[in-house]
Order: structure tokens, then C-alpha cells, then sequence
């Protein structure tokens, strides 16, 4: 049976892995496809530093992308890159010249993802992505295959590895944020940039390709609720403990009548749900289906090789479909067409909060932030301090019973502006069923 040749455009972590697993662990794929996937073709804009591993010999090492593309020794391409510029134009470029592409772009294909799986069907070839969210976790498999016959009624995940990482840290040491993401970036967790991770772009652009694929909708992720965990502290940490919960950036989509809620942010999360104890740079995803109930999925949310198996797995699943042509394909959201949407607004939602201030100590506190509350219909459920000796900057937690977020969010912004705050509070949602 014929070779399968491959075009590799982006030698950085993901394509240097990817590359590795090719030229590693060959023969195994060949003797699972009946044939052999080769590389003749890779780009990279500093290709000529770049030492290829040992056994690869590609025909074409170029630093323009456009060669690849074009070239008639490229059957499939795999765009790793990242972005939404030059990644798009080389994604575009290639189905147009008819060729499948596999990306790891989370990015582009939360923005554009329909878009080009609705030019990769005019061309007749393939758009695979399953390295786009979650690395080693095959959670687009399982949504779009693996559970398919089930009507995804919730779904929550910790998407993104460099937040969970300094969570953990945060939580398992007392370290102060700024320093857990100084060592984050040292050991490279997080890049020199980490808006998109700490700040849940990152979380958000992978949810909203998760939303596709367990509920048939599109989303432009601008319109998901994002927070991201920069305000997160040991004292947050205590205070949950106290609760027996644990502090984790959520991603949710959740099913009601009328539409969906979805949102990235942190959130209290019992210790007795299964996803607290998801620790370090590691992803999760769980479900909640109408017949099937929980499912739940775990593994490496990054890195070269856990990713760069998504990839050449997704490679093999396209190259298995051009020999021969299967009669009816997997469409790559799951759906055969997607709902344009938006999420229901957030502040409908109902739920248990977490309220932590740091304030100057001095009388009438209580009675101030629960007239707030009461003016709003919100109900306290619990005040809690702990032992601290700094009067001018006394943390200190409120929990609330069951309130609608649009309720709680005005209260927390009248109470901001009391003189006696020292800075805003802090709200975060409590989820006890994940």
C-alpha cells in the first residue's frame, strides 16, 4: 500500500515533538496503518538551526511555509505554528490546494474553525484538530465519537496546565502568586508573555471548541465569561480548606432550559469531587450526559510529546481516510452543523459563593456588608476569619447561600467602595458536584 507523505510547517515544542514521535516510533505506527507515514517536507523560520531527529530525511527543508504547501510531495499538511495570521494562511492555502491539514491551533480554530472545516468539505479533504485542546487527553475523540450517542447535559474542565500548576503551588506551599509564576516561567510552564494562561484566553478559546463539539453550538469566545486567577492567594487557599474545598480555574458549559451558561473562571470546587484532585501542570474534563451519566477524562494538558501524539494520531486518522475514501467521515465539530450562539448571560445563574475581603478593622463591618447583602436579597450563609494581627489588612470570608450572580456581582461592587476596603473583595463561585 503507498506511503502517506507528510508537510511539517512549525518546529517549536509541539512540532519538535511531533517529529520525534515519527521518527521514533515509525515502524509501530507503520505496522498499525499497513503503510508508512513520511516526512518529506518541514518548515520553520530558523530551519537552518534546527537538528532533525536522527533517521528523518525530508526532500524539502524550507523557511517558507508556501513551499510546502505547493509541493506535490506533500499529501497531508500539519500546521504548528499557533495564531491566527500566518497559521491561517497556511491552513487556507493548503485545503485550497486540496490537501488535509492536522493542527494543534486552538486559537484559530476556536475563531475559524467552521469556517475551515466548511472549506476543507468543499475541497473533499480533511480538517483534524484533536491536539487543540487538552495534549494528551483524546477528549475530541470522545465527544465526537466515544460518547456521541449521549445528550451532554454538563460539562467542566481544567484546560489550561500552566494556571492549574500555580494553583497547586499556591495551594501546596503558601507561595505568593508573582513567585509561583516566576518559577512557572523558569521551568517553562508559562511563557515570558502568560496573559493568555493566567488571565483564561488560554481555558477560554479551548471551552469554546469544547462547547462545539458536546453541544452543537458556536461560540465566539469574546462572548464567554473569562476571569483568570491573578488575584488568587494562600489566603484563598485557607480559607477553602476551611470549607473543605479546594481553588481551581474552571472551565463550564452547562445545559438549561433556554440555552447555555458558560464561563472560565476560578472557582471553589468541593475536595470531594473527583476533579480537586486534578494537581500540577495536568488537564481534566468531565461530563455529565443524560443516559450515560459521569464520564471523566484525564492526562498531560501540554508539552512536546504528550501533544505530539495528538498530532500524529491525527495524522494517521487522515491519512487512514485518503486510502481508500471512507463513505460517510466524522465531521470534525461532532455535529453536522453548528447553531450559531451565545451563551446565556451569566448573571442569571444561580449559585453558592465565596466572598473574601481585606479590609481595616473597625466596628460595624458585619453589619454594613450584610445590609448590602439584604438590600440585594442575598442571604449569608457563613462568616469566617482566621487569626491575623494585621488590623489594617484583615482577610476575612463570607459565604453565600444560593444567589443569582447578577445579585451578588452589584452587591460586591457597592461594597467595594466602603471606606474601610482595602482593596476590591474578591467573588468566586462554589461548585460542590464536579
Amino acid at each position: 500500500m503507498k506511503d502517506v507523505n507528510l508537510g511539517i510547517v512549525g518546529l517549536g515544542n509541539v512540532g519538535s515533538g511531533t517529529l520525534t514521535i515519527l521518527a521514533e516510533n515509525g515502524d509501530e505506527i507503520a505496522r498499525k496503518l499497513g503503510f508508512r507515514l513520511n516526512v518529506t517536507a518541514v518548515c520553520s523560520r530558523s530551519v537552518k538551526t534546527k537538528t532533525l531527529p536522527a533517521g528523518l530525511k525530508p526532500r524539502l527543508v524550507t523557511p517558507d511555509w508556501r513551499e510546502v504547501v505547493a509541493s506535490p510531495d506533500v499529501d497531508v499538511v500539519a500546521e504548528l505554528i499557533g495564531g491566527t495570521g500566518t497559521a491561517r494562511e497556511v491552513v487556507e492555502a493548503a485545503l485550497a490546494a486540496g490537501k488535509s491539514v492536522v493542527t494543534a491551533n486552538k486559537e484559530l480554530v476556536a475563531l475559524e474553525g467552521v469556517a475551515l472545516w466548511r472549506q476543507a468539505e468543499a475541497n473533499g479533504v480533511t480538517l483534524a484538530m484533536e491536539a487543540s485542546v487538552c495534549g494528551g487527553i483524546p477528549i475530541h475523540s470522545v465527544l465526537r465519537e466515544g460518547i456521541a450517542g449521549d445528550r451532554i447535559e454538563t460539562l467542566f474542565g481544567i484546560l489550561n496546565g500552566t494556571s492549574n500548576y500555580i494553583l497547586t503551588e499556591i495551594e501546596d506551599h503558601g507561595s505568593d502568586f508573582n513567585a509561583v509564576l516566576a518559577e512557572a516561567q523558569k521551568l517553562g510552564y508559562a511563557e515570558a508573555d502568560p496573559t493568555a494562561d493566567v488571565d483564561g484566553f488560554d481555558a477560554r478559546s479551548k471551552l469554546a471548541l469544547l462547547t462545539s463539539l458536546a453541544f452543537g453550538v458556536q461560540l465566539a469566545p469574546a462572548d464567554i465569561p473569562t476571569e483568570g486567577i491573578r488575584r488568587i492567594s494562600p489566603t484563598d487557599f485557607q480559607y477553602a480548606s476551611q470549607l473543605d474545598c479546594t481553588i481551581k480555574l474552571l472551565c463550564s458549559a452547562r445545559r438549561v432550559d433556554g440555552g447555555l451558561f458558560v464561563s472560565v473562571r476560578p472557582a471553589l470546587l468541593s475536595k470531594r469531587a473527583i476533579m480537586a484532585g486534578v494537581k500540577g501542570a495536568y488537564n481534566a474534563v468531565w461530563s455529565r450526559g443524560t443516559f450515560g451519566a459521569d464520564t471523566f477524562y484525564y492526562g498531560r494538558g501540554a508539552g512536546p510529546n504528550p501533544t505530539g501524539v495528538a498530532v500524529v494520531s491525527d495524522l494517521m486518522r487522515v491519512a487512514r481516510s485518503l486510502r481508500p475514501e471512507p463513505a460517510h467521515r466524522v465531521p470534525p465539530f461532532a455535529f453536522t452543523s453548528l447553531t450559531e450562539s451565545k451563551p446565556l448571560e451569566i448573571g442569571l445563574q444561580k449559585r453558592p459563593w465565596y466572598l473574601r475581603f481585606r479590609i481595616t478593622d473597625q466596628p460595624g463591618i458585619i453589619r454594613d456588608l450584610s445590609s448590602i447583602l439584604a438590600e440585594h436579597s442575598i442571604s449569608i450563609d457563613a462568616v469566617l476569619q482566621l487569626p491575623d494581627l494585621d488590623k489594617h489588612n484583615l482577610p476575612f470570608v463570607i459565604t453565600l447561600e444560593n444567589s443569582p450572580e447578577s445579585a451578588v456581582r452589584l452587591a460586591v461592587e457597592k461594597m467595594g467602595r466602603l471606606p474601610f476596603m482595602v482593596e476590591p473583595p474578591l467573588a468566586l463561585p462554589m461548585e460542590k458536584g464536579v
